[in-house]
């Protein structure tokens, strides 16, 4: 008879104070210094690589301010409706923008600069090198550009580790020998098979091994 795990969630929501900085130091303290009449600001780096993360904790930084902030991605379908009470809006994921979205982006940009409202966008890579529309790709590339590094394989373990410590798990060498070579070694996707580990092992009151990874991947189809 199995165990069913109680619905208690930890606290991983996303904020300056816990994103592993790893080589991104100027990059998050810029971040945090931003205001209400900042200059835009644009992060570029692979998948993974903890920019939405970072806009997740500029947006909550400005909403503590009891500031209003617009959040659009390429999972919204365009229109997107103008609204000049924000006071931070942002873009994610803009290299995969459609032409209706670069369209209401572009419109969304104008409004904001012309009230010195700040952008924060993001996107896998440098504005120049985005497949958008010149108009939008110059004006996301205005004002400072800063690239966001993924952490090293020493420095994932060393996050994967601690993040399972803080759990009460033991993650053995081996588990995580396994994981790393077999699985995107970005934290966005290790946290969650994290997740699922830590869940299962709960659910079949065993420790986390390769053999109950393999176990679970299996139940799961994978």
């Amino acid at each position: 008879m199995k165990q069913i795990p109680l619905a208690i969630a930890l606290d991983t929501a996303p904020s300056f104070d816990s994103f592993v900085i790893g080589a991104n130091a100027m990059a998050v303290a810029h971040l945090g210094a931003m205001q209400a009449a900042s200059p835009p600001v644009y992060l570029w780096g692979p998948s993974g690589s903890g920019k939405t993360h970072l806009l997740h904790a500029l947006a909550d930084r400005f909403q503590q301010r009891g500031l209003r902030v617009g959040w659009f991605s390429a999972a919204d379908p365009a229109p997107w409706a103008v609204d000049d009470t924000r006071s931070l809006l942002v873009f994610d994921g803009c290299d995969e923008f459609d032409a209706h979205q670069q369209q209401s982006a572009f419109a969304l940009f104008v409004e904001a600069t012309t009230r010195a409202a700040p952008v924060a966008s993001a996107g896998r890579v440098p504005p120049v090198d985005l497949p958008l529309r010149d108009d939008l790709r110059s004006r996301l590339g205005w004002g400072h550009v800063l690239a966001i590094a993924p952490l090293s394989e020493e420095q994932t373990r060393a996050t994967l580790r601690r993040e399972a410590d803080r759990r009460g798990l033991f993650l053995s060498d081996d588990v995580m020998d396994y994981l790393l070579t077999r699985f995107a070694r970005d934290l966005k996707h290790l946290m969650v098979l994290l997740d699922r580990l830590d869940e299962f092992a709960l659910v079949t009151k065993r420790a986390i091994t390769v053999p109950l990874v393999k176990q679970m991947l299996a139940e799961e189809g994978r």
